[in-house]
């Protein structure tokens, strides 16, 4: 049966990777739910990487764009003041890794930025994470922690969402955004609160647009999530674990695929629509959990 439950959970991380409905406390509360035994945090945290690997595919060309400006723009005295692009380009135009390609962002300033962007706005879940460690794996799987951040949270995201400006993109983002969008992001620690969510409602408080908030929090998200599946990897295929290697891969591998298309359809919807029917829904599993530890069904 583990390997079923494998691919269960592992269709589970991709569907609510991205999604900001909290990807670690559906891994909890859902196998509670079905009576299976928690796969524990070093599972979740090494599934993440196939949904990391997604987002690394998917924006694959930002990705070489900005580590190529950001390696770039360390052998310039002030890279803020360097010479800029005067042509109109879109980078989605030239094929990547393209002579061209190199040559055509080569001075895009706004993509060496975001590199800084990123590694700054990790600092935070990077420390807390390391200091924490042990009481992530015990004390906030909680479900009573839970479900109680998938309430707070929820109403903070449709706040943010509701009052945010929206006014703002990607080419709008300064140091000081990077550092509080940095510290939102090191909340999703607590199981419950959703990595992208806490990001995402950040990014909205600050007024950029959904789709703007969205890409930086999934950009934001990959060096935290990849070290942290590779820091677990070994507690994850060793045998007294959970589920062991073999569907602990197989989880990785399903959430890749499930993860990659969850990304390209977000996308799509966040042009046009709000994040409300993520809201109604978290709340309302939140709400669900309380109602199944106050009964005594579940033990938190």
């Amino acid at each position: 049966m583990e390997w079923f439950h494998a691919v269960v959970l592992g269709v589970l991380q991709g569907l609510t990777e991205f999604l900001p409905i909290s990807s670690s406390a559906h891994l909890r509360i859902y196998p509670e739910l079905f009576g299976w035994e928690d796969p524990g945090a070093a599972f979740t945290a090494v599934t993440q990487i196939g949904t990391e690997s997604a987002v690394i595919l998917y924006f694959a060309r930002d990705i070489g764009r900005i580590i190529s400006a950001w390696f770039r723009s360390l052998g310039r005295r002030n890279p803020s003041r360097g010479r800029r692009r005067r042509e109109t380009f879109d980078p989605q135009d030239a094929r990547p890794w393209s002579l061209a390609w190199f040559r055509r962002s080569q001075y895009d300033q706004q993509d060496a930025r975001m590199g800084w962007f990123v590694i700054i706005g990790t600092l935070p879940i990077a420390a807390l994470g390391y200091v924490l460690k042990d009481v992530i794996e015990d004390d906030f799987r909680s479900l009573w922690i839970i479900a109680t951040t998938l309430v707070v949270l929820g109403i903070i995201l449709g706040i943010a969402d509701r009052v945010g400006r929206k006014e703002r993109t990607a080419a709008d983002l300064t140091y000081k955004d990077a550092v509080l969008i940095g510290c939102a992001q090191a909340l999703a620690l607590i199981p419950g609160v959703s990595r992208s969510g806490a990001s995402i409602s950040m990014g909205l408080f600050l007024g950029l647009d959904r789709k703007a908030a969205a890409r930086f929090a999934f950009l934001l998200a990959i060096p935290a999530v990849l070290g942290s599946g590779i820091f677990e990897w070994p507690s994850a295929m060793e045998e007294g674990s959970v589920y062991g290697a073999g569907p602990t891969i197989l989880a990785t591998i399903i959430a890749f695929f499930v993860g990659f298309g969850v990304i390209a359809w977000l996308m799509q919807w966040l042009e046009k629509r709000s994040f409300a029917p993520f809201i109604v829904y978290r709340v309302a599993l939140g709400l669900f959990t309380f109602a199944m530890l106050a009964t005594g069904t579940w033990s938190a």
